[in-house]
Formats: C-alpha cells, sequence, structure tokens
C-alpha cells in the first residue's frame, strides 16, 4: 500500500479514535474593507496535529476550488483552537490567507483529508467539489436571500448561514454552537466561541511610529497580556523582508521577558547609507513562541523612508517649470504634417503614432513600471504625483488588491469601459523589451496607452469613474488648482486620434460603457490653452516614447489640437511661425486675474513679453524660449501683456490683484 495512502488511513482512523477536527468560525465578509477575514478550526482534543488536512475553498458560480491552505506543520493550541487569516487579525494568525481572498458568498468552505495538490487551480478553473475525504464544510451567503445551492447539493449541505455586512456596521462572523448549528455574532477568532477555555497569555508587538527615515532608531516592544510565569519567555524576530535586509539595519532580533515581568524591549538602528534604494519596508516577523503564549499580533509593517531621494530638475504641476526638459523628438518625425488641413492632418498625425510598423503595445501590468518614471514626483523620486488630487504617493502605496483606499492606481483619462477596452491587455508585467503590434484599429490596445494613463488616488479615481470632463461632470477635487486639465485635454486629443472610434464631442454624452465618446469638446480646448503643458508633462511624454515608440504631438505643439478640433480646423499647420498661424490663436497668458505670477505659453521659439501699465508705462520685460513663468511684482489694478514672436505680436488686458 503507498505511504502516502497508509498515511490518510492513519489520518482517517486517528480522526475517529482521538480527535474530530471542524470548522469553528469563518469571517469572509468585513464592513468596508476586507482585511479581517479568517477561518477557525477546533479538535476535540488541545494540541492536535493538522497534517494530512487541507483546506479548500469553493466557488458556487462554478462549484470549483478557487484557493486552498494546506495544513501540514500546523497544531491546535491547549483550547483545540486554531486560525489562519488576514494579517490584520488579532489574535494574529497561525497562517496567513491574503487579503480579500476569502470570498463573501454564497460559497463554501472545506476541510479535507489530503493536501493542496489534491486541488488544482488553473488560470480557467478549479477542482469541482467532491464528497471524497470530506470532513466538514459549511456554506455561507451574505444574502439572506442568495444560499450557495450548487455546493450544497454536492456537498449533501441542507443549511446555508447568512452574514450581512454594511459598511456602517459591525463586524460579524459565522459560528459554530456547541449543538453543531451555526449562529452569527461578533467575532471570537482564537478562543472558543462559547468563551469557555483556558486563557492564553497574549504577546503583543508595538513600535512607536508606523515610519522611519533611515538613520533613525527606535524600540520593538514585546507585552504580555498576563506577567510570564514558570520560566523567563525569550522572543526571537525578524526584519528582512524583500530588498529590507541585514545591510539596511543593526540591533538585537531577540528580548527576554523575565519571570513576574510582563514586557522587554529592544532597540533598532536603521542603516543612513548614501544610495537610494528607495523607500522600504520592514516586517516584524515573530518566531514561534513557547507553549502557553499566543501572538496578538504579527507580521506588523514598518515603513523605511530612504533620505538619499533624487529631485528633479523640473518642477510640479503645482509649481510648474517651463523648458527646462527638453523634447526628444525624433529628426523628422513630424515633418509629414506641414501644410495640412482638417482630415488630412488629423489621417497624417494618426500615421505616426499608431504607425503598425514602430509602435509597441505592453500590458496593463507592465504600466505600474511606466508610471514610476512618467509620473515621479519631481521633488522625491520614490514617489509618484497623483494626478486629480495634485499630490504625491509612495511608489510603495501602489494597489495591490481590491481597495484602493489609501492606495495609488492606474487611472485612464479615456474611461475604459467607455472606450469598449476594459480588459483588453494582460495584467502580467513582461518588461520593455517583450511588446505586441498595434494599429489604429487595435482598440483593446488603449487599456494600457500609457499616454493617456496617470497614477491617481485610488478613491478619486473611484469619484471620476466613467464621468465626462468640464460642465459639472468632473472637474476635480475640490480646492485643488487643476493644473491636470490641460495634461488631460492632450491626452484625449491623442486617444481621439491614435484609435479608430474613439470621439470627442461638444456637451455631456451618456457615460454609457462602449459608447466611445468622452466630452466636453469645447472644455478641453479651453483647458489645452489655460492650463500649458509643462516640463512634467514632457518629462513624461519622453520617457512613454522609450516604451511605446510613439509621441503624444499635442504635448509637443499644443496648438496642433486647435488644427483638428478647434477653430482652425481646416487651415493649414505648421510646426514653424506663419501666417497662417497668427500668434493671437497661440499663446495664452493665464492666470486672469493674477497675483503672484504670469504664464505665457503657446509658442514656440525666441519671444519677449513686456507688461505695461494702462497709461502705457513699461513695467516689466523679459525674452523667453517657447513658455515662461513670470514672478509679478506689481500693485493691484489692469494692466496691458504684449508677447512679441518674431514678426508678429499681440497684447491681452490683465488683471493684478
Amino acid at each position: 500500500m503507498p505511504q502516502k495512502l497508509l498515511t490518510y488511513l492513519f489520518l482517517f482512523l486517528g480522526m475517529f479514535t482521538y480527535s474530530q477536527v471542524v470548522i469553528n468560525e469563518i469571517d469572509a465578509d468585513n464592513p468596508g474593507n476586507d482585511v479581517y477575514e479568517f477561518v477557525e478550526l477546533k479538535s476535540s482534543t488541545p494540541n492536535f496535529p493538522l497534517d494530512g488536512y487541507v483546506l479548500v475553498f469553493f466557488n458556487d458560480s462554478n462549484s470549483s476550488s478557487y484557493y486552498t491552505f494546506d495544513l501540514d506543520g500546523f497544531v491546535t493550541d491547549i483550547n483545540g483552537i486554531i486560525h489562519f487569516g488576514n494579517v490584520a487579525v488579532t489574535p494574529a494568525p497561525v497562517g496567513i490567507i491574503p487579503n480579500n481572498k476569502i470570498q463573501n458568498g454564497p460559497d463554501v468552505v472545506a476541510l479535507y483529508l489530503g493536501n493542496d495538490s489534491d486541488f488544482p487551480y488553473t488560470t480557467s478553473t478549479g477542482t469541482l467539489a467532491t464528497l471524497t475525504n470530506l470532513i466538514d464544510a459549511v456554506a455561507y451567503s451574505n444574502s439572506n436571500s442568495t444560499t450557495p445551492s450548487n455546493l450544497m447539493s454536492i456537498l449533501n449541505l441542507t443549511v446555508s448561514t447568512a452574514d450581512i455586512e454594511t459598511t456602517s456596521s459591525i463586524s460579524k462572523s459565522v459560528q459554530r454552537k456547541n449543538d453543531g448549528t451555526y449562529e452569527v455574532k461578533v467575532p471570537t477568532p482564537g478562543v472558543n466561541n462559547d468563551g469557555t477555555g483556558i486563557v492564553l497569555n497574549y504577546v503583543s508587538v508595538s513600535t512607536s511610529q508606523t515610519s522611519y527615515n533611515e538613520g533613525n532608531n527606535f524600540n520593538v516592544v514585546f507585552t504580555t497580556s498576563q506577567p510570564v510565569t514558570s520560566a523567563n519567555l525569550s522572543i526571537n524576530f525578524t526584519l528582512n523582508n524583500g530588498n529590507f535586509n541585514n545591510s539596511d539595519y543593526s540591533g538585537n532580533l531577540f528580548v527576554t521577558i523575565p519571570v513576574g515581568q510582563s514586557s522587554a524591549q529592544t532597540n533598532v538602528i536603521l542603516t543612513d547609507d548614501s544610495v537610494d534604494e528607495g523607500d522600504e519596508e520592514m516586517l516584524i516577523n515573530v518566531q514561534p513562541l513557547s507553549l502557553g503564549y499566543v501572538l496578538n499580533n504579527n507580521n506588523i509593517t514598518v515603513r523605511v523612508y530612504d533620505n538619499d531621494f533624487i529631485v528633479q530638475s523640473y518642477g510640479t504641476p503645482l509649481s510648474p517649470t517651463y523648458g527646462l526638459v527638453t523634447p526628444t523628438i525624433p529628426a523628422g518625425y513630424y515633418d509629414s504634417l506641414e501644410g495640412l488641413s482638417g482630415n488630412a492632418l488629423k489621417q497624417a498625425v494618426q500615421d505616426i503614432i499608431a504607425n503598425p510598423a514602430v509602435v509597441r503595445a505592453h500590458s496593463y501590468g507592465d504600466i505600474w513600471e511606466i508610471l514610476k518614471s512618467a509620473d515621479i514626483n519631481p521633488e522625491n523620486s520614490n514617489q509618484v504625483w497623483m494626478h486629480y488630487v495634485e499630490a504625491p504617493k509612495a511608489k510603495l502605496d501602489q494597489q495591490v488588491g481590491s481597495s484602493g483606499v489609501g492606495k495609488w492606481v492606474r487611472e485612464h483619462v479615456f474611461a475604459q469601459a467607455r472606450g469598449g477596452f476594459s480588459g483588453g491587455t494582460s495584467s502580467t508585467a513582461d518588461g520593455i523589451s517583450i511588446w505586441l503590434p498595434t494599429n489604429a484599429n487595435d482598440i483593446l490596445s488603449a487599456h494600457s496607452d500609457a499616454h493617456h494613463l496617470h497614477a491617481e488616488d485610488g478613491q478619486e479615481n473611484g469619484v471620476k469613474s466613467n464621468k465626462d470632463f468640464g460642465l459639472g461632470d468632473y472637474n476635480g477635487p475640490i480646492g485643488t488648482q487643476g493644473k491636470w486639465r490641460g495634461d488631460v485635454a492632450r491626452a484625449l486629443f491623442y486617444m481621439a486620434v491614435r484609435y479608430n472610434g474613439l470621439n470627442l464631442v461638444n456637451g455631456n454624452p451618456s457615460d454609457i460603457s462602449g459608447n466611445q465618446i468622452m466630452g466636453d469638446l469645447a472644455t478641453l480646448l479651453t483647458w489645452n490653452t489655460t492650463d500649458s503643458r509643462d516640463d512634467f508633462e514632457m518629462n513624461r511624454n519622453n520617457y512613454i516614447y522609450t516604451w511605446q515608440m510613439n509621441r503624444n504631438p499635442f504635448v509637443d505643439y499644443p496648438n496642433l489640437a486647435d488644427y483638428i478640433f478647434g477653430a482652425n480646423f481646416g487651415q493649414q499647420w505648421f510646426s514653424t511661425l506663419s501666417t497662417q498661424n497668427p500668434i493671437e490663436n497661440r499663446v495664452a497668458v493665464y492666470p486672469n486675474p493674477a497675483s503672484e505670477y504670469l504664464i505665457v505659453s503657446g509658442l514656440e521659439g525666441s519671444s519677449k513679453v513686456e507688461i505695461y501699465t494702462i497709461t502705457g508705462q513699461l513695467v516689466q520685460s523679459q525674452d523667453f524660449d517657447n513658455e515662461i513663468q513670470i514672478n509679478l511684482d506689481l500693485h493691484v489694478g489692469m494692466y496691458l501683456v504684449k508677447v512679441t514672436n518674431g514678426s508678429q505680436s499681440t497684447t491681452k488686458k490683465i488683471i493684478v490683484k
């Protein structure tokens, strides 16, 4: 008889001879974010080894497994209790289940004799539910009106228990009663559901802060719920996590709590080197404790900020600079556009930016890496700049689960549901050297086109959703300056030319999925002028080009939008100044009213700005190339701003307040 079969037979017989193991408690759904999920088992005898058992999580929609948790090596405690769950669960789970992994239901959790390899999972499906080697199973739902009926039929279950959670409710769990039935009440992980049993001594781990800078030192404090008895309690822990290793810290990683005492601490010193390794996270992982002690918390993440970050030569969108970042436009890239107009001009632009022989489509997974450079915070290389909220966020705070709270996400400027390209590319990152060919009809590649993807706050991304821009639909968070608006306009101009089928219209079109249009075009044209292209936007255009091998021409030449979408449609376009492209149609002077500064944008080449009082007295004058921000030192009142470019000039009125 095979050894594994003998083992299973022994365990099966032993289960009825020495112990019965059941699913004692399930918390599959939490109010708000699902980060307190757990499954608890109970053995009828204490300290029962779970070798040869496996937890299997089944999806009722296909009656198949979606997750397994092998129980080899785990042992129930002195009360016969053991639980497995998310890192945030207290007391600390003996085994970790990733956040948001346990489905809310209607589904089933089952306990089998076997191991995880008995329930293989592929990208398409898991393993069908079976009665073979089944020890226990619990059916649950998050609604009174639904049950996992398919699974209940297969597994001979007659009862499903509803755990209904709302964002404002007190968390509840499905708990086994002594008579074998289940009830729903406040979770009791790690203890008997009826409150009986031996009271254990819980060990808590803490630091005074959740984040530190390189060079800081801090104490790791261990506290027991009861004074230590019988023998000193020795505690060992580790800090290593990914790239954070022994070179990043020093100090003793062990403490001893003497008999009669209830706390001890040790000091950790963070290494202050001169290398920008990026922000990192250490993981305080306490090793198994002596019998009778239970960890109240564990696997505590502490952020370490690297003080060797790089500051770029250009400013943020809130403190923009102009002309410091040189466009990396290949020689002759736009030559084919010279002198064209109307639809012919639009087609010629598409021929460049959708050229199937040159342009590359990357995966949606690659967008994370692209945005970490394209949207880098100029003031700190370890952060990204979040688009709509106009604030930085640590690159480490990238969304990895279903919740974007406190995280940054990949935001589609052209709403992907509206465009019909949702989920169009792979979520697997495969790097800059791997790409797929693309063309103007390849709408699915718009899913991962970085020219319209920005780093954004997860919650604000939900607020923006599928909304159009302007006309009261979406104008950004209240209190922000809106220095993203021109960027949005130019991204949408690009999308409407790059992909056949995508269009921009005046007004506020329906947000219905798949309509392939966005609005309001008139607002976008205004934003293109009033929020001028700055160095931040030019840098991202340069970087995205290195991946996709195409540029956003509306960033390189913002006035091009007027010739394709605006008032200059039908007129010939030239990259250089011409009589067909008068200065008054190109130059933007803003903000107006102004106070501390004035921006002049929309021009190419050497220009001059002069500011006069209303009576004609010259008060400020400055030469510049392309764009400029002028610091104002003027009294309140009305002024005339004269802008000269080559042989052309225009004068605009402004108010200084």
